[in-house]
């Protein structure tokens, strides 16, 4: 025998299959977009601000650097500008013929030049450091050598073997200097 409890069956006296019943629901739409609550509101304005607030001073801050390069270059280029005349000068030095009256020639000219080069170095506010007679001071000086001396004080500059220069308060380079010692 054969079961005939399938719904199929009870339904259908002819054995073909039913009607379909209800026609599946419709898929659901999605919900219209909730408006944004003022808290994600000031949330993204925030945010965008952030951004833009970021941008900005990347921008800002490369501005400044190629601003700093530009600078950088225009004060090289002018103490190279001002630093090419005395070029000139040792190039005609050098090409000057060597005999026996031109060693004075030659001497005063080499001082006009180193002369020339101290004006450039004094007009950009580098200044020699005066050593003769001072004490040594290791910010401003450095002592290659200690001697024995009855003359100078213990710690007094006896000679100075390279010049040391100043701009204003910082230190270029410092004095090469021989130190007495007691």
């Amino acid at each position: 025998m054969t079961d005939d409890t399938s719904p199929d069956a009870a339904e259908s006296p002819t054995g073909a299959a039913p009607p379909p019943a209800e026609p599946p629901p419709a898929p659901e739409e999605p919900p219209a977009p909730e408006e944004p609550s003022a808290a994600e509101r000031e949330r993204d304005e925030f945010r965008d601000l952030l951004l833009r607030k970021t941008a900005e001073f990347d921008n800002y801050r490369k501005r400044v650097d190629r601003e700093r390069q530009a600078a950088d270059q225009a004060a090289a280029a002018d103490l190279i500008t001002e630093l090419l005349p005395l070029i000139d000068d040792l190039e005609r030095a050098l090409e000057a013929e060597a005999d026996s009256g031109a060693a004075a020639a030659y001497r005063t000219g080499v001082e006009l030049i180193h002369k020339q080069l101290l004006d450039v170095l004094a007009r950009r506010g580098v200044a020699p450091l005066d050593t003769a007679g001072q004490q040594f001071d290791p910010h401003f000086h450095e002592a290659v050598a200690h001697e024995e001396s009855s003359d100078h004080a213990a710690g007094e500059i006896i000679g100075e073997l390279r010049r040391g220069y100043v701009m204003g308060a910082r230190l270029l380079r410092p004095a090469m200097v021989r130190v007495a010692k007691a």
